[in-house]
């Protein structure tokens, strides 16, 4: 409990400061600290999973470091603070605190979680399966789920026979209170404000709990709800550079495509005496997500005996993610690739890809792109986008059961459903702008000049006010020279179910052998299904006469926004610009389309803007029927305890997509079905009062995410997007994983413990690029069938790809396949878990410091699939060996490997408590991970073929809360404190900088009550 002393608690706490700086003596008092090491008390109470029996940092502590101690499997505890008080408001974010355990942000806000390096993790809630709202398998997404109505979190590292299949890494459980467990009434709220720095707003973070029990003549009967309702924006900048296409061979080499020799010096007058590579496209995103959640967790139990309880828990969650981002492209640069010399280069050196080393090249650092009109009459161009898609989420979770003890016998018998239904509305939009002074043609967009400084680790751009082409202010911001370019509609759907019933059932023997002490047999059912509905229409317009002015949609036009030096201090970057008001196009989305259709009839084309209606071909319905039994040995002799177990299941599914021939659809539908034996060992060895030994073997599976089995496909009107294509053939991975750890619980409560992981997969799930291959202009075939590869994109907007206008092109294709070989992935863990409470008498005021500390180390081995160079990057690759012909070009060839898997990550928490003040700072780094993550819809096919390198990142989260009395507490925590960016690498780390992520710090102040 906390230390409360009345008014002695200001004075106390002017000294904190200094204090603080004597936490780094901390170390210093281990090796003392063990001779004070004493048997940690495990009292049932402190065990219980779910009781309310902590407050403060130091006691949420010590009762999930009591938890995990008392666990016959390898399992990490975090308990809430105060009641609605996780150590972070974001689940993610709170699972960070973790060993072995990284997280992926989205604007800041933690959304992907990787345990022991890999995404494919579970998520439950109440041992409840949860669905997400997509196609993905891992449950509920983190930001859907407000950290204030979950009591604690459990993640189960090494499982047991009765665990639940589905994950690689670990299965995280969220927990809420059980009003049984409760020993007095709970009532308790909890008002916050969160400041977000670049979005220069405030939004209101409001949450309550209540909870009792009472004595009846039919039992104990107990009652908790908990509600939130959270407002949150987050922003982060993301500026683009493609270089990957922008290869300008030297003046001297022969360069042959397809057979024909070129005349280097009249084809590439910007050509020198070296080979260098210049800029293709120009991107600056900025990335602004506005959510509004809703959440309600409610639980009633009735123990009408001592020896029965019946259960009924609701989870509600309802999420608008909006959307309100923006991107500013220079678009068509390549066309003045040939003709723009850049002022500076920097040598970039690519490193080696499984063991062959690629070399180095001269790259553009610093430099303008001028129009040219001889060269090409309306490029480079630029265009303002308006993204407005939005994601609308209601989950549902339903729990009924029954739990009972009839003497040796005890068991559970349960039923659950977990629901989904997502809506994506979008009516995003792209403007055109027409540079009053440069010419104009037919078409819809004309040329503007660049300026670009690619330096000191940063990507920077915009126009070239130097330029006698140079646009003002005030005409980028006259509404007379944008004209329309797209119009995206879009009302997706996704619905996403699972219905479950398990019967658990466990016999005490531990009077009857010596050896055994239960024997656990249980059976579960759940049918499982996803079905997505591909809702959309777009306009592309290329004709100038065909593109309604801004005059004529001028009351939806608003000056987008001017703050995107605000993250790092940069000067040079597109600051005037227009949009379609994103918000009115969200709220009003009706009235923004009549307002358009109306521009687009006013224009000489008066081309038709076509309501969102029903893609056949991109439907899909997944359902999934599985049947699982486990039969589990509890035992303990001596000083030695644990499990050993089978767990078997049976699973069929049939994906269903459709084939559309003419005007024809048919359903057709591809049923495949698995059988698997998973055994699961776990061992603990308590060989001294205070030393824990830990083994485990066990053997999991991984599911494929629902979208990768399915035959159908969706488009995009990127020329650059690959298309993804399922696999109804795929097989789950096969994972077996190996445990061993020490724990030396050296002083009350605390630990310092080591593990290693050795985890060998089958079947790994991989991605594959089948390129739309480059003729030798540069460009790509625009008619069906795409015999040279690729699929054919009906609704691709040709534009730096194409000389012809319009839409319609041959794009890459992704698809996904099992590795033919096996992989493993290898670790170590370190955790340090210590506080001076125990020196209370010597050090005073010193004695609140607490640090806890983790380290992973990991690394992966094996596989066969190999990822492949694009075409956008083989003859770069091949130029730097000095090979100019193509038809001698050598791709270049790497294992994909994990994405998001991290070398090495530590977590390292000072904390203090005391005198009613209670302060925390976390510091969390990750070496450099391989992901498809990246700004503005790159893909493997704009990267040089390979997943991009996140180079190392380090972010600081700090708290500070302070008890005004017994019942009232005010506080202040920050996230991203440090303003770490993202900094994101073309082929291997510390290459070529491809792109940047600028994100938000947040602010959250506040007061809580409990009574």
């Amino acid at each position: 409990m906390r230390d409360y002393v009345g008014l002695r608690r200001k004075a106390r706490a002017s000294r904190l400061v200094t204090a603080w700086v004597s936490g780094v003596a901390l170390c210093a008092l281990l090796a003392p600290a063990s001779a004070l090491a004493q048997e940690q008390v495990q009292s049932d109470d402190a065990a219980d999973d779910n009781a309310i029996v902590v407050t403060g940092i130091r006691s949420s502590l010590q009762s999930a470091l009591t938890e995990k101690r008392n666990a016959d499997n390898l399992i990490e505890v975090i308990q809430a603070e105060d009641i609605g008080k996780l150590p972070d408001q974001n689940l993610a974010e709170v699972l960070e605190n973790i060993t072995g355990v990284q997280i992926t942000r989205e604007a800041g806000v933690g959304t992907g979680v990787q345990i022991r390096g890999t995404n494919d993790n579970r998520v439950e809630i109440n041992g409840v399966s949860t669905v997400g709202s997509g196609s993905g398998r891992g449950g509920i997404s983190f930001e859907d789920v407000s950290a204030s109505i979950i009591a604690s979190v459990e993640v189960t590292k090494a499982p047991e026979a009765k665990t639940i299949e589905g994950s690689v890494g670990g299965t995280i459980n969220l927990r809420t209170i059980r009003p049984l467990d409760l020993k007095e009434m709970l009532l308790a709220a909890r008002v916050q404000g969160e400041h977000s720095e670049l979005s220069k707003s405030v939004r209101p973070r409001i949450s309550a709990t209540f909870g009792d029990k009472w004595s009846t003549g039919i039992g104990e009967i107990g009652l908790v709800v908990s509600g939130s309702y959270t407002q949150q924006e987050a922003t982060s900048f993301r500026p683009r550079v493609d270089r990957d296409g922008g290869l300008v061979e030297n003046v001297n080499a022969t360069v042959v495509r397809s057979g024909v020799t070129e005349n280097q010096p009249t084809r590439r007058p910007a050509a020198q005496d070296f080979d260098f590579v210049g800029i293709q496209f120009l991107n600056q995103e900025l990335e602004n997500f506005e959510y509004e959640t809703k959440n309600f967790a409610g639980t009633l139990e009735w123990a009408p005996s001592d020896h029965v309880k019946f259960y009924f828990d609701t989870i509600y969650n309802d999420q608008q993610r909006r959307q309100d981002s923006s991107r500013v492209q220079g678009s068509g640069v390549n066309a003045l690739l040939d003709y723009s010399v850049p002022t500076s280069f920097q040598t970039v050196d690519f490193g080696s890809l499984d063991g062959v080393k690629l070399g180095s090249i001269r790259v553009a650092e610093t430099g303008t792109i001028e129009p040219n009109i001889a060269v090409d009459r309306d490029d480079p161009n630029l265009r303002f986008s308006s993204d407005v898609g939005a994601r609308l989420t209601k989950s549902e979770i339903y729990r009924l059961g029954t739990e009972f003890d009839a003497g040796r016998l005890t068991g559970r018998v349960e039923a659950s459903r977990s629901i989904s239904n997502t809506r994506n509305p979008d009516l995003s939009t792209t403007l055109n702008f027409l540079n009053p002074n440069a010419p104009v043609f037919t078409g819809n967009d004309n040329a503007v000049p660049f300026i670009y400084d690619l330096s000191g680790g940063s990507l920077a751009f915009g126009i070239n006010f130097d330029s006698p082409f140079a646009p003002t202010v005030e005409q980028l911001l006259d509404p007379a020279n944008v004209v329309l370019q797209q119009v995206s509609i879009g009302n997706d759907s996704t619905r996403n179910k699972e219905d479950a019933a398990r019967i658990d059932l466990s016999l005490d023997v531990a009077d009857l052998t010596p050896f055994f002490t239960s024997f656990d047999v249980g059976y579960r059912f759940n049918r499982s299904s996803s079905t997505f509905n591909d809702v959309g229409s777009t306009l592309t317009l290329s004709s100038l006469n065909d593109s309604p002015r801004g005059t004529l949609f001028a009351d939806l036009l608003v000056r987008g926004p001017n703050n995107f030096g605000d993250a790092d201090g940069r000067t040079l970057f597109f600051k005037d610009f227009l949009l379609v008001d994103p918000n009115r196009a969200f709220s009003d989305r009706e009235g923004t389309l009549d307002i358009l259709r109306a521009a687009l009839l006013a224009a000489p084309g008066q081309r038709a803007l076509n309501d969102a209606s029903a893609n056949s071909a991109g439907y899909f319905s997944i359902n999934e029927t599985t049947n699982a039994v486990y039969g589990q040995a509890n035992f303990e002799i001596g000083p030695v305890r644990g499990n050993f177990g089978l767990r078997w299941l049976d699973t069929s599914l049939d994906s269903i997509g459709n084939s559309i021939t003419g005007a024809n659809v048919t359903q057709v539908v591809t049923r495949g079905g698995y059988s698997k034996l998973l055994p699961r060992l776990n061992l603990v060895a308590d060989v001294a009062d205070n030393i824990l030994l830990r083994a485990s073997w066990g053997r999991d599976i991984n599911r494929p995410d629902f979208d990768l089995l399915s035959t159908s496909v969706s488009f995009v009107t990127s020329e650059n997007a690959a298309v993804s294509i399922g696999n109804p053939n795929l097989r789950p991975e096969t994972v077996t994983s190996y445990d061993a750890s020490i724990d030396w619980y050296f002083a009350p409560s605390s630990v310092l413990s080591v593990g290693v992981f050795h985890k060998k997969r089958t079947d790994l799930f991989v991605t594959q690029l089948e390129d739309a291959p480059l003729d030798a202009n540069g460009y790509r075939d625009i008619t069906a069938p795409c015999e040279g590869g690729g699929i054919y994109n009906p609704i691709a907007f040709r534009n730096q790809l194409s000389p012809i206008g319009g839409s319609g092109m041959c794009v890459p294709i992704l698809t996904t396949i099992n590795d033919s070989g096996s992989t493993t992935q290898t670790g170590v863990e370190v955790a340090l878990q210590y506080d001076l409470s125990q020196f209370e008498d010597a050090l005073g005021f010193a004695s609140g410091f607490g640090i806890v500390a983790n380290y992973t180390y990991q690394k992966f081995g094996g596989g066969q699939a190999v990822n492949s160079s694009a075409t956008r990057g083989t003859d770069i690759f091949n130029a730097i060996n000095g090979i100019y012909d193509d038809a001698d070009f050598v791709p270049v060839t790497a294992k994909q490997g994990l994405l998001d898997f991290s070398k090495h990550a530590y977590n390292l928490t000072l904390y203090y408590e005391k005198y009613g003040l209670s302060a925390r700072a976390r510091y969390t780094w990750r070496s450099a991970f391989r992901t498809l993550d990246t700004v503005g819809g790159a893909t493997l096919a704009s990267t040089f073929g390979f997943p991009v390198v996140t180079a190392a990142r380090g972010q600081l989260n700090a708290s500070i809360s302070y008890d005004i009395n017994s019942f009232l507490s005010v506080g202040v925590e920050g996230v991203n404190l440090s303003k770490s960016k993202i900094s994101q690498y073309c082929v291997n780390d510390g290459a070529l900088l491809c792109f940047e992520g600028l994100p938000d710090r947040r602010i959250t102040f506040g007061a809580s009550v409990r009574f």
